[in-house]
């Protein structure tokens, strides 16, 4: 008896010690991510509840029929099974969804055109699913914040088969990466530039006296993902006085970088892991390389924080002149159309805002499938709006001004203002 009672309080405290680690304090971070899983798992509750209801109505019917059938066929008649019966109406709804979906229609003609190394009709995977019907399991996954078991009942389909479509969806988007994000080289391209300042163009007859045309906008956001197993916790390797209690651990998120032209368009995508530092160093070492991609009268704008180059012009990090104050809000209405476009970014494509994988490399695919079909959602036409985030003030890292930059930029804040002191006069 003693025995039995020494093992009871081992197993208690056992119990304990689980429950008080499940219930030690969040981090805001961790609570966020908390969050996010209960709201699929909700999401995922009621498409079982609707997939149930529409059992129990196909179960009802066909009892209806087998009743109201005469005695001789009731008995000669087999009635079909009820998992027959609802994998029909299954199906039949997301046949509707197919072919009531524009977008599913042009991504579908899109692959088959452009793709010709994969089979027009069938991607890989254990299930003989149609394009067209793996363009809709892949475009619902990535329009919204479910997961693959969501799916599986409305498709029929295993999660590990959904995740093979899923996956070699994305390869045949990632195939065509170069023909879709393309940065601009020939005349035609170098015509849609933007105005340095918004006021200047709607002046007529006020040039802008030499300010350089924009030819993008470059900038970046964070794609919280879920923590990769065995990462060791960040606040064990910071120093107690500099580490952050909430501040999450650099691998829990990967830096999309892009570049975006005046449709909205991105030109330049480049991916990596949160713990990666130096935000536009890859872009600048490769214009340092090709000085040909900015050519001369365009530039690139960028916030604070990058590198200010000849070629990328940067704000002041503080405006401590008129001067420098008019030449920010210039800046900042071309920095406020990149967040606009990363919203919309993420308002499409919503399992962006929250990737529950912890495998990079799957994760940059998905990030990366997403940018491309962004930029074919817009040779539709079709358009989506998203609400700017609010930004949290971040720590910028000090950046090394180039002498050339810092020259260039002087020069089009004095021809900003001096363009402006004309017009007022």
């Amino acid at each position: 008896m003693e025995v039995r009672k020494k093992k009871v309080a081992a197993a208690g405290r056992v119990i304990m010690d689980v429950i008080q680690a499940e219930w030690e304090p969040l981090s805001h971070w961790e609570l966020d991510q908390r969050l996010d899983r209960a709201v699929e798992e909700m999401i995922e509750a009621d498409l079982v509840a609707q997939v149930q209801e529409q059992s129990a109505s196909v179960t009802m019917q066909a009892s209806q029929q087998e009743d109201s059938a005469p005695p001789d066929q009731a008995q000669t008649e087999t009635p079909p099974r009820l998992s027959e019966s609802v994998c029909a109406l299954q199906r039949s709804h997301v046949t509707e969804a197919m072919e009531a979906n524009p977008a599913v229609q042009y991504v579908t003609h899109f692959l088959q055109s452009s793709n010709k190394s994969y089979s027009k009709n069938r991607l890989s995977g254990r299930a003989r699913l149609s394009l067209s019907h793996t363009v809709l399991l892949s475009l619902t996954l990535l329009s919204k914040r479910i997961s693959y078991r969501s799916v599986s009942s409305s498709f029929h389909l295993e999660k590990g088969n959904i995740h093979r479509i899923f996956f070699s969806f994305c390869d045949q988007v990632i195939a065509q990466k170069d023909r879709l994000i393309q940065w601009p080289t020939g005349q035609e391209d170098l015509q849609h530039l933007l105005p340095f300042s918004s006021w200047l163009s709607r002046n007529e007859g006020l040039e802008e006296r030499g300010l350089p045309q924009v030819l993008g906008v470059l900038g970046d956001t964070r794609i919280p993902i879920r923590l990769p197993a065995g990462k060791p916790d960040s606040e064990s390797e910071a120093p107690e006085a500099k580490r952050l209690k909430n501040e999450p651990h650099p691998d829990s998120w990967l830096n999309l970088e892009l570049v975006c032209n005046d449709k909205g368009r991105f030109i330049y995508c480049h991916i990596s892991k949160g713990s990666e530092k130096g935000r536009g160093s890859a872009l600048a070492e490769r214009l340092q390389q090709h000085p040909e991609m900015v050519p001369p009268g365009t530039c690139l704008i960028a916030g604070v924080g990058y590198p200010l180059t000849e070629q990328i012009l940067t704000p002041f990090s503080t405006g401590r002149s008129p001067q420098e104050n008019l030449y920010n809000r210039s800046m900042g209405t071309h920095l406020n159309r990149f967040n606009q476009v990363v919203a919309d970014l993420k308002e499409r494509f919503q399992k962006l805002r929250y990737l529950d994988m912890g495998n990079y490399d799957r994760a940059k695919a998905v990030v990366l499938t997403a940018c491309i079909l962004h930029n074919v959602f817009l040779d539709m036409g079709d358009v989506t709006k998203g609400l700017i985030e609010r930004s949290t003030a971040e720590d910028v890292e000090e950046v090394n001004e180039d002498a050339a930059g810092v020259k260039m930029r002087d020069t089009v804040v004095d021809l900003l203002y001096s363009a402006l002191e004309s017009g007022t006069q």
